[in-house]
Parts: C-alpha cells; structure tokens; sequence
C-alpha cells in the first residue's frame, strides 16, 4: 500500500485558523486512494463533506449505544470530520476559534471546540465524588491540585462522540488512576525510582488479577485496597470491565504494561543519573506515554474495533504514532513546571540539549519539529489505512483517535493553572 505525500503544515497563526485542518484526512485518503488505483486499477472511495455536529446527549442520558456503527460528528482535526463513506453532501460546519491560552508558536496542532459546559460540569461532579467518597483517592490538601487538574474538560474534549456521560466516565476514572499512579510512585507525591518496579507490580495486578491458591488470595485482595493508586486502578479497571468486551479490557491491559515498562526505563536512567540517547529517549516515550488513553476510544464510544483490526500492524503503527505525538505536547507544556522540580527530569528538549550539544533554546524548537514530524507521519499513516480499510469500524476508530490527539493539545493549551511556557520567542 502506497504511502501517501505527508500533509503540509500549518502555522498557528490567525490565518492558519480559517482553514485549520478539516479536510486532512480526506484529503490525504483522496490521495493514497489515487496512488493505490493507478497501481492496482481498484474503484475509488471518495469521501463526502463532513457533517453538521450533533446535538450532544444531555449529561444523565442512559441512551445505549448506536446500533450500528456510524461516523459521528467531532472537532474539526485530522479524521474528524473528513471520513465519510455516504455519498450525501452537507455544508461544513464553522471552523472553530483559536484555543484559549497561549499555543507554543511553530506547533502543528488544529483548533477544536471549547467541550460542552454541561457535559464537563457533570463529569467533574462525578469524577469528584469517585475520588473523594468511592476510593478515598486524595487528603485534603491536595484538592485545590485536583481541581486544577480539570480531568472532566480534558475528557469530555478528547471523547466527542461519547454516547452518555457514564461513557465518558469510563476514560475519566482511567485517567485520574493512571495520574495517581504517575504522581504518587514516580514523581510530585513520595515517588521514587527506588522499588518502582515491586508497587507497579504489585498495582498491575489491580487491572491484570492475580489466580492463585485459596490459601493466599485473601492477602492479594486486602493489598489492592493498600494505597491510593492501587484504590483507584482497582475501581476504574472493575467500572471499564463491566462496559468493556473482554478484547477491549484485555487491550487496556496490554497497553497499561507498556506503559508500567516505560516508567521502569526512565527509573532506570534516574538511578544511573544518565541522560539517554535521544532514539532512547524516543523509545522509552513510545511507552511511557498517553497510548492507554487513545485505545479505548472506540469503548468509550459505546462500540467496538473488532481485535483482529485492531492488531494490524498498520493500526498498531497509527495508534503509536498518535501517543508518541500527544507525549512530546506534554513534554513541550509541562518543560517550565518540571524545570522547576528539584534534580534532573528528562523530557525531550532536556535530552536534546544534552546530547546534541544545543542551547536551551534551540532543543526546544528542535522538539518542537519532532513533533511536528510525528503528527504529520500520524496524519498521512492514518489517511492511508483509512483509504485502504472503509469498515465503518476503522474509521469511525481513528476518528476517534485523531479527536483525541486535538483534544489533548487543547487541554494542554488551556490548562494555565498547570502549565506556562518558556520566553523562546
């Protein structure tokens, strides 16, 4: 299957912001269809216009899923509103305004919505009373820092076509657990890369159960109860698997061991106190990384990517180009806050710094055109398996991912209780 010419980017500017990005996909499936006709002489695809949006469920809503795969309507990012497999035609829909906050300059990202108030307002009353009354997840003192975190915005944002707000419930617990676990083992709460590897261990078998003997499964449940992160991997994991088909819950815990496997590679450079290569880094980052959040879109949107799709390597491919690109927007966001942390944190523009001997600055912009790499290889990889695979299923699936790469530098990007950026420009 060919591979089609990358797309070509697209400044932050103003004007950029007219023409922010809609028609990516189809444009670039267009023009991987057209590579694969000439060689194989195969009918063309041709996608339509997108759609208007859709009236969002209210928040209580406990409509069930579709019944059929469909493609619905989401942020105007790659994949989200250009794949189509009717022939119908329908006006575009406005082109979003700029994001709130302040974009890193050169980045290569596409505006999208601000998520619907209603929808955040719930999902944040929920989130709350999970953390605070089920699983007895923070002390007091940290509430201010979880309510700065604003999971319910971020969610909402990257899970447009969530059919009910318990659907999006089921990303918004994951990712409250993934960040205790991150906070409270590795880094701002008592973590430590000493033993690291025992309490991921031990707070895996939290998602990925233990079978043993009569005699010592008693010890096993007792511990998942031990501390906060085990507390809320425990519930979030038992909320997904009830929504979840047994492929979908046994992909997550798949994804989740990447990730635990990236955090050891990083301990593993603090106790050495070495800088990594920067492919190293690279690798280590394609595992510690936001994958476990994007897989599950097709869950949270009340359907499923069947697992033999979802296993071709040409869907693996997107779906780690996708964390691989999300993770370095953290790494660029999140630089002044973990400057400010005692010792050495490594993120991309640190390691560049280090081992490609540039200023402070220059690494900088140099992860930035990562990046911009990244989501331009994500963007012509995922129209080209589009092209090639028009299953609803698969295309409704990257939609979904791609929804998730815009909304996640859309939290980034607002997020200025968290995150302000360095004075390169």
């Amino acid at each position: 299957m060919p591979v089609p010419d990358p797309t070509p980017a697209q400044p932050n500017v103003p004007e950029a912001a007219v023409h922010p990005g809609v028609h990516v996909l189809a444009e670039a499936a267009a023009r991987a269809l057209g590579l694969a006709i000439a060689a194989t002489g195969g009918p063309a695809l041709v996608p339509s216009p997108p759609r208007p949006p859709a009236t969002p469920a209210a928040p209580d809503a406990a409509t069930p899923p579709p019944p059929t795969p469909h493609l619905p309507h989401g942020p105007s990012g790659l994949g989200t509103s250009g794949l189509r497999l009717t022939t119908a035609t329908a006006p575009a829909p406005p082109p979003p305004a700029q994001p709130a906050g302040r974009p890193i300059p050169g980045l290569y990202f596409h505006p999208v919505p601000e998520p619907d108030p209603v929808r955040v307002a719930e999902v944040s009353r929920r989130i709350k009373d999970w953390a605070m009354d089920e699983i007895d997840l923070y002390p007091d003192d940290w509430e201010e820092e979880f309510d700065g975190f604003s999971v319910a915005g971020y969610m909402v944002g990257c899970h447009p076509d969530a059919p009910t707000v318990d659907h999006l419930m089921l990303a918004t617990r994951l990712m409250v657990a993934e960040n205790a676990v991150d906070d409270c083992y590795c880094e701002d709460h008592g973590g430590s890369p000493v033993g690291l590897g025992e309490r991921l261990l031990l707070a895996h078998t939290a998602l990925d159960p233990l079978h043993t003997t009569t005699e010592y499964a008693g010890g096993w449940a007792r511990s998942l109860h031990a501390d906060a992160p085990r507390r809320a991997y425990r519930s979030a994991m038992e909320h997904f698997a009830k929504a979840a088909t047994a492929s979908q819950a046994d992909r997550l815990r798949h994804d989740m061991a990447r990730l635990h496997l990236g955090y050891l590679a990083e301990a593993a450079w603090a106790l050495e106190e070495r800088v990594p290569e920067v492919w190293e880094y690279l690798a280590m980052r394609q595992f510690n990384n936001f994958r476990p959040c994007p897989t599950i879109t097709d869950t949270v949107g009340g359907y499923e990517l069947p697992a033999d799709l979802h296993a071709q390597p040409a869907m693996q491919r997107v779906i780690a180009l996708a964390g691989n690109a999300t993770t370095i927007v953290n790494d660029l966001y999140s630089y002044t806050k973990e400057l400010d942390a005692p010792g050495i944190h490594l993120n991309l523009p640190v390691v560049l710094a280090e081992r490609e001997d540039l200023s402070e600055r220059d690494a900088y912009l140099k992860a930035v055109e990562v990046h911009n790499d990244l989501m331009h290889t994500f963007e012509s990889e995922a129209a080209a398996l589009a092209a090639a695979c028009p299953v609803p299923s698969v295309q409704r699936f990257l939609r979904g991912v791609a929804a998730w790469v815009d909304g996640n530098h859309r939290w980034h990007c607002t997020n200025t209780y968290r995150y302000t950026l360095p004075d390169f420009w």
